[in-house]
């Protein structure tokens, strides 16, 4: 009862804020409308009748987390609606016209009334929650009317709340689902210890996402023509520390061409690329025929272009790893690439595991990176042999969206 008094303190205490900070940043306001209309637009939308099954991601990443999935039960139980609710802005507003859910809205705060008012409205037949989505009283309360729930590709580690001294209030909610869909038997240990036993290692949905999204890949005749059948680097997702690595090397190189899809695409992030460049460039939106056969490098400046231009890439440099964590690996490496990045990526199991499977490559600094590229371009063996490795460590992990349905297809054929 306690645990539950503070958790709930907490919750109004952090609506507070993103109430507070409404007049100054664009994405707490975003939030704050989008939850004045939630119960409007879920009454407007539901359909009598129907029978509705909800999935939760927090963001963007989480949802193409849950994607296969979502799509799988679409394609199999086309019977059901799909209800998909997102805690951030940065999901909702990239995602709140993907044709694959029925209703798209925000997840109101975890408060007891807005959760009672929330499921009374959709009365889902089945709840999915993508990864770290522990919310205390949806989940009580999915659990109280005896809605089957689950988390899906969620992974846990000895340094999180669930574990600690004080995490008892935590630790009751996994309770709360029928099952917990792992990525690693890591996972499954660290639950156990803690009597969490309603457990299953399924591995991670993510592979099954890249998979789809290379065979929907894109083709890009400008970049085909800009690589030119020549060595080309793709740099994914570059932040101004990765960039100051990989293109003082790509200068000296003439035998490679460069492709940088930066994660931070104005102006102003543009114009310092292109400064620090000395070898003929063109930006993606001003390339033709003609201009894109005479450049180096090729500056990706526009969005949902990146998965598809990694299949031109004969290894890729993956940014972030200099600043908070890396980005997605697994996109570039499903094309059977090598994958480089930088020292931060102990958060990320299939770094770590595309290291140990020689398809990947740390790099501390800029001499590293150099020793890395350069027996790329020696040794033509060993860059094709660790693309083979990259590739085949994707395959070789795909399939938890279909373990995942084996395990919940008994619910939904009822």
């Amino acid at each position: 009862m306690i645990s539950s008094f503070l958790y709930n303190i907490g919750i109004y205490i952090y609506t507070f804020f993103v109430h507070l900070l409404f007049p100054f940043s664009r994405k707490p306001r975003k939030m704050v409308k989008g939850h004045l209309i939630v119960y409007e637009l879920l009454r407007q939308q539901k359909e009598e009748g129907a029978k509705y099954i909800w999935f939760h991601a927090a963001s963007l990443g989480e949802f193409e987390q849950g994607r296969p999935l979502i799509e799988r039960i679409r394609e199999k139980y086309p019977q059901y609606k799909i209800l998909l609710t997102f805690f951030s802005p940065s999901g909702y507003e990239v995602r709140r016209n993907y044709r694959g859910a029925d209703i798209i809205c925000y997840l109101p705060m975890d408060k007891p009334r807005n959760v009672h008012k929330f499921l009374n409205i959709i009365q889902p037949s089945m709840a999915f929650f993508i990864k770290y989505e522990f919310w205390k009283n949806y989940l009580d309360e999915l659990h109280k009317r005896h809605i089957p729930t689950y988390s899906v590709s969620s992974i846990f580690r000895r340094d999180q709340v669930f574990f600690k001294w004080y995490g008892g209030a935590y630790r009751n909610v996994l309770q709360d689902f029928d099952q917990l869909f792992v990525q690693n038997e890591t996972s499954k240990r660290f639950l156990s210890k803690i009597g969490v036993h309603n457990v299953t290692v399924v591995g991670d949905t993510r592979f099954d996402r890249v998979v789809q999204i290379m065979h929907a890949a894109k083709d890009l005749p400008l970049v085909d023509l800009f690589k030119d059948k020549r060595i080309t680097m793709v740099a994914g997702s570059s932040w101004q520390p990765d960039e100051d690595l990989f293109i003082p090397y790509f200068n000296e190189h003439p035998e490679i061409k460069l492709i940088i899809a930066p994660h931070v695409i104005d102006e102003n992030h543009l114009v310092e690329i292109i400064g620090k460049l000395k070898r003929p460039y063109v930006r993606y939106s001003r390339a033709t025929d003609e201009n894109v056969k005479h450049a180096d490098c090729l500056i990706i400046d526009c969005f949902g272009l990146l998965s598809s231009i990694y299949r031109y890439a004969d290894f890729a440099y993956i940014g972030g790893g200099f600043g908070a964590g890396i980005h997605n690996t697994l996109e570039a490496a499903v094309y059977s690439i090598p994958v480089l990045f930088g020292p931060k990526f102990q958060h990320f199991i299939e770094a770590k595991e595309l290291i140990e499977d020689k398809g990947g490559i740390s790099i501390q600094n800029y001499d590293e990176f150099k020793r890395s590229v350069d027996s790329f371009l020696v040794d033509k063996c060993n860059l094709s042999q660790m693309g083979k490795n990259a590739g085949n460590y994707v395959r070789r992990n795909c399939g938890a969206t279909e373990r995942i349905m084996d395990a919940v297809d008994s619910h939904l054929e009822d």
